[in-house]
């Protein structure tokens, strides 16, 4: 009764934190401007299967470390099944619910639940030696300090001793059943610990101790895993999915217009053309976090910090300081500044910053918007859309923009066209060469 009641606090403790902190990440992206992306339903489930389900987009370029993650990503969605079982033994006091209400399916499932974990930890092994001893290029970078780097080794390391105590766990699990010692029920196949026989403590009390332990040390290492989750990137586990629903749908390199600014050039060019509305915008393109859409602000929690976006980055391959995973990063950043802001001071608290305080303007005229990280990215982030509209804001809110763009907008403002010859001349050249 004593560890039944510890196990319901600790299910209590752990899932109430969780969603405190799962409510603050969704306040704070609904301070994002409202925009519609719920239509073809169709087109969007479609997407999300394939990529966030099915991770399609893992296994191009880099096909060895996509498998990879599919592999955990695999093992962590099925191993949720033994999770499960562990909360309802813990609550209700009994021991392998599974085994007894369906012996010959749990088996395999063990079976296959133990080869996953030897598979989590053989490639959490191999992320770790690819960003500490190899150092791949993309795990670099001027965003990623010491908190990104530690934040990737932890979870790694924290992902190889779950499985570990599961494994162990399992293995103290098997012999105590051969012993036939009261309360371990014959249930499941264990292909896997059963080879740990020879690790394990000889005496039946010992074996007890050991099962206990990684019982407990598994089962709370996942509720720490679950809270520490949304203070990491690995918060993509649980946005992935909305994110890829959401994703815009429309031809890569399309742009989105405001329709305030549309209206006015309709009305310029055609006189006796009528604008829908003629209140102006609040604010031309985004100074702020405030001022992107909240499918922005998804994006900036949903990213990887994989760097597959930097990578693949003309800009950044020559030399330039533009890095769309700093982009997003930097975003998350200022919205959890915001955020926590807001909650200390009221709503409307304005600490004097903007995007523009994390963003220089160097890395945003350095985007040459070729869609090239929102290609590459395996969540279908968009850092191109939060580049663009900091830089609507630049030049309609500011009048900056490089000196070869002023000139370009003042040849078609007073030109319609981007040359500085006036309409008239254009058809110069032909009586020339004539």
């Amino acid at each position: 009764m004593i560890s039944q009641l510890a196990f319901i606090l600790l299910l209590i403790l752990g899932t109430g934190w969780f969603v405190r902190n799962v409510r603050k990440i969704r306040k704070n992206i609904g301070l994002g401007r409202p925009v519609n992306r719920s239509d073809r339903k169709a087109a969007r489930w479609k997407t999300m299967a394939r990529v966030a389900l099915g991770q399609s987009k893992m296994v191009r370029r880099r096909a060895v470390a996509g498998i990879m993650h599919i592999l955990i990503y695999v093992g962590f969605v099925i191993i949720n099944l033994e999770v499960l079982e562990i909360v309802l033994d813990g609550v209700l006091g009994t021991h392998r619910l599974f085994g007894t209400l369906a012996p010959g399916l749990y088996a395999v499932l063990i079976a296959s639940f133990e080869y996953l974990a030897v598979g989590v930890i053989l490639a959490c092994l191999v992320f770790l030696l690819r960003r500490n001893v190899l150092r791949l290029k993309r795990f670099s970078g001027i965003e990623m300090t010491a908190w990104p780097k530690s934040d990737a080794n932890f979870i790694l390391v924290a992902e190889i001793l779950l499985m570990a105590a599961f494994l162990t766990m399992n293995g103290a699990d098997y012999v105590l059943q051969l012993m036939g010692t009261e309360g371990y029920i014959r249930a499941g196949a264990y292909p896997v610990s059963s080879h740990l026989m020879l690790l394990l403590p000889g005496s039946e009390a010992g074996l007890i101790q050991v099962e206990r332990f990684c019982w407990w040390f598994h089962i709370t290492g996942i509720f720490i895993f679950l809270n520490y989750i949304p203070y990491s990137k690995h918060f993509h586990i649980f946005l992935s999915f909305p994110n890829t629903w959401y994703a815009k749908l429309e031809p890569k390199g399309k742009f989105t217009n405001m329709n305030e600014v549309t209206q006015e050039v309709k009305a310029m060019l055609d006189p006796s053309f009528t604008p829908e509305s003629a209140t102006p915008p609040e604010r031309f393109g985004a100074r702020d976090v405030q001022d992107l859409s909240w499918v922005n602000l998804m994006n900036a929690y949903a990213c990887t910090e994989c760097g597959r976006c930097t990578a693949v980055c003309p800009a950044n391959l020559t030399g330039k300081l533009l890095s769309p995973r700093k982009i997003m990063m930097d975003t998350r950043d200022r919205l959890e500044e915001v955020g926590r802001n807001k909650n200390r001071h009221g709503a409307d608290y304005d600490d004097g910053k903007s995007l523009f305080d994390y963003i220089s303007t160097e890395e945003l005229w350095a985007c040459t918007t070729c869609n090239a990280c929102v290609e590459a990215c395996p969540v279908l982030i968009d850092p191109l859309e939060i580049i663009l509209e900091l830089r609507r804001s630049l030049v309609m809110e500011e009048s900056k923009s490089p000196q070869g763009w002023s000139a370009m907008f003042n040849h078609i403002e007073h030109n319609a066209a981007p040359w500085q010859f006036s309409p008239a001349d254009r058809l110069n050249w032909a009586k020339t060469n004539t």
